[in-house]
């Protein structure tokens, strides 16, 4: 019953790029390179050269990992084709016939987008509908399932919590990423990377990851 949900859903959203052509090239561009723009933005935050800024930034490569480990793990547990390879469908973009369950585009645009709503970023909800509007072209152009792109929402938001949550109740996660990030900056110091005045000498339990919040 569930699969003739997800199947009929699938060829709903799909048949719409033949009713609504002119989004096409709109949707090719959010399904194939739209979700570059997270990383801009992490890159962006990254070189604010703040600490809580960084330290999100961190926040975010460790959830976005986790959560790829865990869809490899659900991709070879429980394997499904493509729309494309068993069905006629409307398909905008090439795309390799591997893996469609669960979608790594939904769950690292999700998981982003999260990382960036519970840190209080500004702009946080365009970030959550772009999220969105990568999930939906991801069916539109024909290579996932809709349930492929729930579950991959699901899990890369679920890990963005969890990781976030996990972070913020122990001191000993937020001291070593600190630490990790002031040996980083280290680093570009010596490079010329990083501006003189921007130089964090030590780390003080006052900017633990436990008290940190991100700043708009």
């Amino acid at each position: 019953m569930l699969i003739n949900v997800d199947f009929a859903l699938f060829h709903w959203i799909n048949e719409l790029a033949d009713h609504l052509a002119f989004l096409n090239g709109t949707m090719r561009f959010l399904a194939q390179y739209a979700p570059y723009l997270f990383g801009v933005a992490l890159l962006m935050y990254w070189f604010t050269f703040k600490m809580p800024h960084r330290m999100m930034v961190l926040e975010a490569v460790i959830t976005v990992c986790i959560g790829f480990i865990i869809s490899w793990g659900l991709g070879h547990l429980f394997y499904r084709d493509r729309p494309f390879v068993g069905h006629s469908v409307i398909q905008l973009i090439h795309h390799d016939p591997n893996a469609s369950f669960p979608s790594n585009h939904a769950l690292g645009a999700f998981a982003l987008a999260a990382i960036l709503w519970l840190h209080h970023q500004k702009y946080r909800v365009l970030w959550v509908i772009l999220a969105v509007l990568i999930a939906i072209s991801r069916v539109w152009t024909g290579v996932h399932y809709p349930s492929d792109i729930l579950a991959g929402a699901l899990i890369g938001a679920g890990c963005a919590v969890g990781v976030h949550k996990f972070i913020r109740s122990r001191k000993f996660p937020g001291i070593f990423m600190q630490a990790a990030i002031i040996l980083y900056e280290k680093w570009e110091q010596k490079l010329g990377l990083k501006p003189r005045s921007q130089t964090r000498t030590k780390m003080t339990e006052s900017t633990s990851s436990v008290q940190i919040k991100s700043r708009r």
